[in-house]
């Protein structure tokens, strides 16, 4: 079952949209995987990325295979999942698992203190799931190094603990099936974000406990509905919504979620991957549900959406959407929705061109062909790398430089998000603050997801970096740096990236985590 409602308050604009779109057969071609929906410069990608349409088919096979290998896992005393993955490869694992209150631990960071605590957490019954769909991830590389290494050093053969999904013929399927792994081969048609109802998001959710068999009945429930070209299409209406929106400067999507999956987080990935280039797209605002700054109050250049809340759109003034849907469901629905809304927009929604720019620039430090940069001053054991030479003067000058009528800040914390999860609680303060909608993210788990928008979408962002000094370094087995050189690599390269943009960009180090995650609250007030 798919509810949705839609507040549009340019409605023949819309009803105008939504027709051609059903003229063009829009749905029913893209059932069908025609790749020359979104134009000949988006031909060549498209026709190697669509077969994530009927998922909900093909991936069935992979039900009763991964409820076998389960089995097989907990016999030998194999009961605790973690998923090693970035972006596409573990944002839906995580969202599924909470869906069905089954515990899976996801490790999607270098950061190398995050790192240690996994590897501390009942290693003799862990089943690692490496997920990469190229097989050359480099933070989900380091994370099976250092796993690896941790169950020789215990005694204990890593082939009997670690379960690979990749694309067949990547590196990492040669190289696992050399090491006897048992591997699981994904869609290569499939683009990661796309790739929740492929082995990506099925095998470490499956193996956690979750009825991913119930998942796909969702989707496939739904998907005559979102493929029909028909005005009561809800994926039609939601993609048509956002690409009208977006004629007029509407470029932020303001998501209030109350499930207790958390899609909010899978979702802005897919939508800020997927549109954010050209200069163009959508920037998705993930908010708690209860009263959020951005949502209430809401700026006139967003979109608000409520998931999973039975609210009438209509009651907001503005843009707006209110979706119910099981969480299968959902995910399609997005999917559908997001590469019409691209049509409309006019950018390629498979691609993602300025991603590849932030992990050159992050290798190229980490060998050495870079120079990392020097603060500019230091203020109570707080680096600042940006113009002001106290902490409270370099946030007021960072936040000036807001675009006041289509800005965003975009809060980047490259920290272990695990034991300072509530540090996340900072976006309503400064959202506050700013008067301006506020995006958080956990690095470098965002550089695969709202990365892309960042330096390809609208160029109205401005940057605020936080990171910070381990309690204790990690080397990674097998390289020549470690996970606290890796990260800072990343968090240098991305912002040397941003600046190459011209976004303004303030980082602040951390020497001292503590004391410095309290000292900045203060000032953020």
């Amino acid at each position: 079952m798919v509810q949705i409602a839609l507040t549009v308050p340019v409605q023949h604009e819309f009803d105008v949209a939504l027709r051609n779109a059903i003229e063009q057969r829009v749905a029913s071609r893209l059932s069908a995987q025609d790749a020359t929906l979104w134009g000949p410069d988006a031909e060549s990608e498209a026709g190697i990325r669509l077969s994530w349409t009927h998922l909900a088919e093909t991936s069935r096979p992979l039900v009763d295979e991964i409820a076998e290998l389960r089995k097989q896992l907990a016999a030998k005393g194999l009961d605790r999942v973690v998923l090693c993955g970035m972006g596409g490869s573990s944002l839906a694992p995580e969202v599924i698992c909470h869906q069905d209150g089954v515990p899976l631990t996801v490790l999607d960071s270098s950061q190398p203190d995050m790192v240690r605590t996994a590897l501390a957490d009942g290693l003799e019954r862990t089943i690692v799931v490496v997920s990469s769909k190229s097989g050359g991830t480099v933070e989900t590389d380091s994370q099976r190094r250092a796993y690896e290494q941790a169950f020789k050093d215990a005694g204990h053969d890593p082939a009997d603990h670690i379960v690979v999904v990749t694309d067949p013929g990547s590196p990492l399927d040669e190289e696992a099936t050399g090491a006897g792994n048992r591997v699981f081969h994904a869609d290569a048609d499939v683009g990661g974000r796309y790739s929740a109802l492929t082995a990506f998001g099925l095998v470490p959710s499956g193996l956690a406990g979750a009825d991913i068999g119930a998942l796909l009945d969702a989707a496939q429930h739904a998907q005559d509905a979102f493929y029909a070209d028909d005005a009561d299409n809800p994926a039609l209406r939601l993609g048509v919504l956002m690409g009208v929106a977006n004629r007029h400067r509407i470029d932020k999507l303001v998501i209030a979620d109350q499930t207790r999956h958390g899609v909010g987080d899978w979702i802005e990935q897919l939508v800020a991957e997927s549109t954010g280039k050209l200069g163009k797209g959508v920037l998705p605002v993930v908010v708690p549900f209860e009263n959020a700054v951005n949502f209430n109050p809401s700026t006139a250049d967003s979109i608000l959406v409520t998931i999973g809340a039975h609210v009438a759109a209509e009651a907001q003034s503005g843009y707006a959407a209110a979706i119910d849907a099981d969480l299968g469901a959902q995910m399609l629905l997005w999917e559908v929705a997001v590469v019409i809304a691209g049509r409309i927009i006019g950018i390629n929604p498979f691609d993602q061109p300025d991603v590849e720019s932030a992990k050159k620039a992050a290798r190229e430090l980490l060998t050495g062909g870079g120079e990392a940069p020097s603060p500019e001053s230091t203020d109570d054991g707080i680096d600042i790398y940006g113009q002001g030479s106290t902490l409270e003067g370099a946030v007021r000058f960072l936040l000036d430089q807001i675009d006041l009528q289509h800005g965003y800040l975009a809060v980047q914390v490259y920290l272990d998000r695990i034991a300072h999860a509530d540090f996340a609680g900072v976006r309503e303060v400064l959202a506050q603050r700013v008067g301006r909608p506020v995006t958080f993210g956990w690095g470098p788990r965002f550089l695969h997801s709202t990365g892309q928008y960042h330096k390809g979408g609208t160029p109205n962002g401005v940057f605020l970096q936080i990171t910070g000094s381990p309690a204790e370094d990690l080397a990674v087995a097998g390289r020549d740096f470690t996970f606290g050189t890796f990260i800072d690599s990343q968090a240098a390269g991305d912002a040397a990236v941003l600046r190459d943009h011209g976004r303004p960009v303030l980082r602040l180090h951390l020497n001292d985590t503590e004391s410095g995650l309290a000292r900045l609250r203060t000032v953020f007030r």
